[in-house]
């Protein structure tokens, strides 16, 4: 009987785990409806941005902002209250990049609705003609969080627990995101993005309250990254957002490079400066803490990204 009670509560929190997850049925609707849009109107194939604009593109005068996401309202948030809370919106250049499945719907949205002053401009991944060692790079990148995937999957499959506690963070590694091309490509920002020096990077779940045209004027001092934490540094600094909340510090190459009580920065928001990354090893340094955390499989680890490996940019980011 208590077996049976254990298994009921185990396959609860999977559903909930999952249903927490889906696609809400108006929003995949949503996406049709603009795709066929984008095939029977004229206007939704418009040029984004209009020949006019095409030059902000890569002016350096102009705050460029940019977005990794395959969801077209969470982009349409993002966009529109930057827009409604700056302060000079005739400046802002945003910039969507997005994988081909999610193309036209995007791209349809952004040239059916104006958000001017701002010039907003959308691409698709297979747009971009990347050289062959970037094409093996990202292939190397998601067959390693596919290895981390798989083996908490399986875990899961064997394993009582409960939604809750450390096992949540079990569960979170399963989310399609951890698996998603656009969750992990911000590692190859600079590669996207050759003729820009300096970008804000927002993440698709964030909703912009203030003015944000002091980070984009902010000096960086030759650093890379301008990030944020979860809280302000005292005893109880960033509760739940360490390295020892991600890492399993019982290995020894974890451990002999990493300090556990270090505070993840948040990645929602990040100024980053392109110019002062491509003067670095940063993405080589990436991938090859990526290759060694997937190999010696270390248990306690759910998700390699950006957030929780600080020690990636070595010195070459502060904090805003």
């Amino acid at each position: 009987m208590e077996h049976e009670v254990q298994s009921s509560r185990q396959r609860e929190s999977i559903y909930w785990h999952l249903a927490s997850h889906g696609v809400p049925k108006s929003l995949h609707c949503l996406c049709l409806k603009l795709a066929e849009e984008y095939a029977v109107n004229a206007m939704a194939r418009s040029r984004l941005p209009s020949p006019e604009y095409v030059s902000h593109l890569t002016d350096p005068s102009f705050h460029h902002v940019v977005l990794l996401t395959d969801n077209v309202l969470a982009a349409s948030v993002v966009v529109s209250s930057t827009v409604q809370n700056s302060a000079r919106p005739e400046k802002l250049v945003f910039h969507i990049v997005t994988d081909k499945k999610t193309y036209t719907p995007m791209h349809s949205w952004f040239a059916i609705n104006s958000f001017r002053p701002a010039v907003v401009e959308v691409k698709g991944l297979h747009q971009y003609d990347w050289p062959q060692e970037v094409n093996v790079g990202v292939k190397e990148m998601l067959e390693a969080h596919r290895l981390i995937w798989s083996h908490y999957y399986k875990n899961l499959k064997h394993e009582d627990f409960e939604y809750e506690g450390e096992n949540r963070r079990c569960l979170e590694v399963l989310s399609p995101s951890c698996l998603s091309l656009m969750n992990h490509l911000r590692i190859y920002i600079p590669e996207l993005f050759p003729d820009l020096n300096k970008i804000l990077f927002l993440d698709d779940d964030v909703v912009v309250q203030h003015d944000l045209s002091s980070l984009l004027e902010l000096d960086l001092n030759g650093k890379v990254v301008g990030a944020v934490v979860g809280s302000s540094c005292g005893d109880n600094c960033c509760p739940g957002r360490k390295y020892k909340d991600y890492l399993n510090f019982s290995y020894p190459i974890i451990s002999s490079n990493f300090d556990h009580d270090h505070c993840a920065w948040l990645y929602g928001m990040n100024v980053l400066d392109l110019e002062a990354w491509r003067r670095t090893n940063i993405t080589a340094t990436y991938h090859k803490w990526l290759k060694l955390v997937s190999i010696s499989n270390p248990l306690k680890l759910v998700s390699w990204q950006l957030d929780c490996v600080k020690d990636v940019f070595g010195a070459n980011f502060i904090l805003i």
